[in-house]
């Protein structure tokens, strides 16, 4: 048996994700491995350390720390793939069902999605201040645009809007996705023309003016850059809900779930909107995607935008 310690195998397999541009799964991993490492009290974790006791103990940890299922799963998720590239380079030993006590699932049941009044309220009444506004407005943009991931709303470049048409490619999945822009959606963009500097108008860049490197996401400090704003974004929408009197956490993924949410309950197939909801594997979800044209998402995000107007 080959000795090295699971987090230095860790940190190879970490380096080399980021070696190909992948920094949002190295990311994941780095927070898996910091996590186990924190509950053992062990600066160097040995494959050893990873065993059915410890982990069924790791996972009541971060139970009673109040992490969601989705989030336990994720970090049991980043153990096990290191683990088992471990056994198979002879670092480590095989162990059968060595995961199996620990929650490796999908938690489609956790609700994140906002009903209709709370969706109404954040989305248009005045919060007040214009800091809370531009934040407000993000947060309209991403429902506006069926649920955009922040990531792809970031990397929009001015290249991207073809006429009355968004025309992008997901970030996360290389997915070709086209947005019709409605009225709504084009005030929104008038709305950061006229009261913000967030807008770009360099060609050849994108839009937002929240990255200083040219390859945005792809690159290390884009990344970072990246992780930064959707940070930012995400307590200004605590701030905001709190503002505005709502309880619960915000976040941009609430934005996203909520679209799709709405889409399903005004009568949209619900193969147009099993990507947004995550229900589906991305494969079956493309599938399903490639077989509505433009025009039929449009009239869902227009109803869908329409539904939450005051």
């Amino acid at each position: 048996m080959k000795k090295i310690t699971f987090t230095t195998f860790a940190h190879q397999r970490i380096a080399s994700m980021e070696d190909e541009g992948h920094y949002s799964t190295a990311h994941l991993y780095k927070n898996a491995l910091r996590s186990y490492s924190t509950y053992l009290a062990k600066p160097v974790v040995l494959f050893s350390d990873i065993s059915r006791d410890r982990l069924r103990g790791y996972q009541r940890r971060l139970t009673d720390q109040g992490h969601l299922p989705n989030t336990i799963s994720t970090y049991m998720r980043m153990l096990r793939s290191i683990y088992n590239q471990g056994v198979d380079r002879g670092y480590a030993t095989y162990v059968a069902r060595l995961f199996h006590d620990v929650y490796t699932g999908i938690d489609s049941g956790h609700k994140k999605a906002l009903p209709r009044k709370a969706l109404q309220t954040l989305l248009h009444k005045d919060p007040g201040t214009e800091a809370l506004r531009e934040v407000q407005n993000c947060a309209r943009l991403i429902y506006q645009l069926c649920g955009i991931p922040f990531v792809d709303l970031t990397h929009i470049n001015r290249s991207n809007i073809c006429g009355d048409t968004l025309v992008y490619h997901r970030m996360k999945t290389g997915t070709k996705v086209c947005v019709k822009l409605i009225k709504s959606t084009v005030d929104t963009f008038r709305y950061f023309m006229d009261h913000t500097h967030l807008l770009s108008n360099k060609q050849g860049t994108y839009l937002f003016n929240l990255f200083k490197n040219k390859n945005g996401f792809r690159s290390r400090e884009g990344y970072k850059e990246y992780q930064s704003a959707l940070r930012h974004f995400n307590q200004g929408l605590c701030v905001l809900g709190k503002t505005l009197g709502m309880k619960g956490n915000i976040s941009s993924y609430t934005l996203r779930h909520s679209w799709a949410t709405t889409a399903k309950y005004i009568g949209a197939p619900i193969e147009m909107i099993s990507e947004s909801l995550g229900h589906k594997s991305i494969k079956t979800t493309q599938i399903y995607l490639a077989g509505f044209n433009t025009s039929d998402l449009a009239k869902v995000n227009r109803k869908a935008c329409k539904y939450v107007e005051v």
